[in-house]
């Protein structure tokens, strides 16, 4: 009777003749059981949800209850009649299935399957109408009963022969294509044994070639240098701009040949590492010395080469490295009117990550790879202002290449391009590979550690600068086994990862922190391209960032979830009054609670008391300097951790601002241009002290 309750509700509702197989020989399985073992029960059937619907059926008895449970579902259970598949059969036949049961309270069933999407929607009239026909249907007797399961059986073996025959046609299919292929490799590989033979004899004739034309070209332009050093009596101006010219073009095309036989080097697999130990700081001061002409002549440019921080000595060829930072530079000072020119360098695992920033005129998007093939230049004024040979990019990738590493940009157009080269700390191919020093869990005690779970480079050298100068010390994790093994280390303040890493995602591992008990309390940002927040905060997860994400959206959104809604309390210590208001009102629509000291010993006492998120400070106070309140501050016990911000109206010296910066997080001037820049950078700075601003439509509030 219940198999065909279940058979005619599913007809009803809409459900095709191998669903409502699939749910009858399910409800009737348990249902048997439920007769069998316990004489007797109860089954239920519901219509709920809303998009999509869902059949829910519930089965239960109050028999004895089911002492194998467990060992039935894993499939391991063998009944007396040697099958024991009723339970598991039923469960793999339906999308939803849970069963409970106890020894002595019996056991409740509850199965469920969404109804097809061209089902009539089910509301309370429809239900009505269904119950209705149920009535008026009479039961059907036993013999009807095994006539329709004999008809299900004889439609389920015509459709397993008619798909027996499409898989037979498909394999012959298959066997056909596969001759194709087959055929298709073996002209492909004589193409490719075409084009390898051809490429070789490129690679030979730019090599002769180019050696051929250095010997003239190299007269040329001692020549002309002759002439315009007057070696042999004066020249008229006419003739000395004649002269200038042929000078340059034997130039240009002697920068031509010189990037031609390198190429052709690389190609030809004929050009050597000479891998030896150098410092990062001496390779930049040497690049330094070397591009200073460059900008002799315009002012408008600034090339700034920042100072390397924590970064090893590197074995590798120290040329190569130069010449493609070389290029990248000289590539940047040609595109770049007015603005700077910044080049860098950052650890990052086992590599160290250069990179070369401009305020040029950018690459659209469809050009950033193009940039990187041979002689390709991209259309602008500029460029057709200065001219270029299009093989210095494509020269550095095959180097970096060379060298392990790899070369890549990033831009965007009307704003400026950032070059990237990333090279391994050691030469691959040197027998010092063994060296290489394993990821430092090594923890400042000044800054709170922060666990970031990323492979990317590209992403890793990103959140390297976010996190520059912050109260977060970033430790990098670029597997899962080695963010375990941070774990084991120390405990992180908040822990950052991606979903999709390399080896495997990361979705189990937020389950195995959400569920241990040592790592549950510890906040978790989830910083994916994949938009995905509500798997991700089912999971536990406390926040969600779609990349790409700016600095000062990650800061704060790590800034809130540390403070976790409390109130944040901010101490100035400064004598001014007028200074006080001037803060208090740039800072009027947040939600800080705000105290104020008017010379350094009442600072101290109240950061003691206080013990603030934050401290502004100002160098110019009575009594005591500002200088010994900040050692003061930085050698208590109780204060050392507070993040502290220099509000001054001082000049500071360079080496004042550097000793300064060593304890601080953020240097600001009291003398600003305008409101809005004040604003901007006291707020800055507080994200960057770890206060958690709230968002609003122009930035943070």
């Amino acid at each position: 009777m219940t198999r065909q309750r279940a058979r005619q509700i599913a007809e009803l509702l809409g459900f095709d003749a191998q669903d409502q197989t699939r749910i009858a020989t399910a409800v009737s399985e348990i249902a048997r059981n439920a007769f069998q073992y316990a004489q007797g029960g109860k089954a239920e059937f519901r219509v709920e949800g809303e998009s999509p619907q869902n059949l829910l059926i519930w089965i239960r008895d109050q028999g004895p209850g089911i002492i194998h449970l467990e060992a039935i579902l894993e499939g391991r259970y063998t009944s007396a009649t040697g099958l024991g598949l009723g339970i598991i059969g039923s469960k793999r036949l339906m999308e939803h299935f849970a069963i409970e049961s106890a020894p002595g309270q019996g056991t409740s069933v509850k199965m469920g399957k969404p109804l097809p999407n061209r089902a009539q929607v089910v509301n309370g009239r429809r239900l009505t109408q269904i119950a209705d026909e149920l009535v008026q249907r009479s039961p059907s007797n036993p013999f009807e009963q095994i006539q329709q399961q004999n008809q299900e059986l004889l439609r389920a073996l015509a459709e397993l022969h008619r798909r027996e025959e499409a898989l037979t046609q498909l394999n012959r299919e298959l066997e056909d294509t596969n001759r194709g292929v087959v055929a298709l490799y073996a002209e492909l590989d004589e193409k490719a044994d075409s084009l390898k033979r051809a490429n070789e004899l490129k690679t030979r004739f730019l090599s002769n070639m180019s050696h051929e034309f250095r010997t003239p070209l190299n007269s040329v332009i001692s020549l002309s240098r002759l002439l315009l050093d007057r070696m042999d009596g004066e020249l008229t101006p006419e003739q000395e701009k004649q002269v200038t010219f042929i000078r340059q073009a034997a130039e240009g095309l002697s920068e031509l040949v010189n990037d031609l036989l390198d190429l052709a080097k690389v190609e030809a697999g004929k050009i050597v590492v000479q891998a030896d130990e150098f410092e990062v700081s001496e390779l930049f001061g040497t690049l330094r010395g070397m591009l200073r002409p460059l900008l002799a002549h315009n002012s408008s440019i600034a090339l700034v080469f920042e100072e390397p921080r924590d970064i090893p000595t590197l074995y590798t060829d120290e040329g190569k490295v130069a010449q493609i930072l070389r290029n990248f530079i000289s590539n940047a000072l040609k595109f770049t009117s007015t603005g700077e020119v910044r080049v860098s360098a950052v650890r990052v695992g086992n590599t160290i990550t250069f990179s070369v920033a401009d305020t040029g005129i950018g690459i659209t998007p469809e050009d950033t790879e193009r940039i990187f093939e041979e002689f390709v230049q991209v259309d602008s004024p500029l460029q057709r202002q200065v001219k270029g040979t299009g093989l210095g990019l494509p020269l550095s990738r095959k180097l970096a290449d060379l060298l392990g590493g790899k070369v890549w940009v990033t831009s965007h157009r009307g704003v400026g391009s950032t070059f990237f080269a990333s090279i391994p700390l050691v030469y691959p191919g040197s027998n010092q590979e063994s060296a290489l020093s394993p990821v430092s869990w090594e923890r400042d005690p000044q800054r709170l550690p922060l666990l970031v779970v990323e492979d990317n480079a590209e992403t890793i050298f990103t959140y390297e600068k976010y996190f520059q100068d912050s109260i977060y010390q970033p430790f990098l994790a670029r597997t899962l086994s080695e963010a375990e093994q941070a774990l084991t280390l120390f405990t992180p303040t908040a822990i950052m990862l991606d979903i999709l890493l390399e080896e495997r995602n990361t979705w189990g591992f937020i389950a195995e922190l959400k569920g241990n008990p040592a790592t549950q309390e510890i906040p978790i940002l989830v910083v994916t391209v994949i938009d995905n927040e509500k798997q991700v905060r089912a999971l536990g997860a406390n926040a969600f960032l779609v990349k790409p994400v700016d600095r000062w959206s990650l800061l704060n959104q790590i800034n809130t979830l540390i403070k976790r809604n409390r109130q944040q309390k901010l101490l100035l210590i400064d004598d001014d009054p007028t200074s006080q208001y001037v803060l208090r009102q740039l800072l009027s629509d947040t939600d800080l609670n705000i105290r104020e000291a008017v010379n350094g010993r009442e600072g101290i006492e109240l950061a003691q008391a206080e013990q603030p998120d934050c401290i502004i400070l100002d160098l110019s106070l009575p009594e005591m300097s500002g200088t010994k309140v900040l050692s003061l501050l930085k050698s208590g016990n109780k204060t050392n951790e507070i993040p502290v911000i220099i509000n001054t109206s001082e000049s500071l010296e360079t080496e004042e601002q550097k000793n300064l910066a060593q304890n601080t997080v953020a240097i600001l001037s009291k003398e600003t241009a305008s409101q809005e820049i004040a604003i901007a950078q006291v707020r800055e700075a507080l994200v960057k002290a770890g206060i958690a601003l709230k968002a609003c439509e122009k930035g943070y509030v």
